[in-house]
């Protein structure tokens, strides 16, 4: 019988050999070691950072193992996971843009930027792209205001841009690397 760490069973042992599967061993040593803590559920968000860390989101699966390692309810991880704007509960794309609505940038047309980079993408902003290779995401500041408006992606600023530019932006991203022959 094939089952996941948050299926329910009145088995313990199997539960945990799931749940120990999907985190990988410094998550579970640092779970093991303050488990016994007076208050287990106050290491919960440094336990999440490191499976973000590890993983680069928070799965679901990986919340249940949490949750039954720990000893803490599944609605307590769940809550704090989609309560803290630091932890992502989806994977991050390839390539991260970030569009600077900050108000150097919203006033010179960011919002126009940003609507044609979900044009273009087909997604919202925190969302990736189906086929994983870039997500959107709004920050309220890149602190390159003489460039404004701009977009980074992937550390590198661009800046001024203009929504007609975003595709030739991307292209550059689309590009596969070439093989040596």
């Amino acid at each position: 019988m094939s089952y996941s760490c948050h299926d329910t069973t009145d088995n313990w042992e199997d539960v945990k050999t799931k749940c120990v599967s999907a985190l990988p061993e410094h998550i579970l040593k640092y779970i093991e070691e303050h488990k016994g803590d007076e208050h287990p559920e106050s290491n919960l968000i440094v336990i999440l950072q490191m499976v973000q860390h590890h993983f680069g989101y928070l799965g679901q699966e990986q919340m249940h193992a949490v949750a039954q390692l720990a000893q803490i309810p599944l609605a307590k991880v769940t809550g704090v996971a989609t309560f803290y704007h630091l932890f992502r509960l989806q994977p991050r794309g390839k390539h991260m843009i970030n569009v600077c609505m900050g108000t150097a940038c919203y006033v010179k047309g960011a919002d126009k930027l940003g609507q044609r980079l979900m044009d273009e993408l087909g997604i919202q902003f925190g969302e990736t792209t189906k086929d994983g290779m870039f997500s959107l995401d709004v920050s309220r500041c890149l602190g390159t205001c003489g460039l404004a408006p701009v977009i980074m992606v992937d550390g590198q600023v661009y800046g001024p841009v203009t929504p007609s530019e975003v595709p030739l932006i991307l292209e550059k991203y689309l590009k596969k690397p070439k093989v040596p022959a």
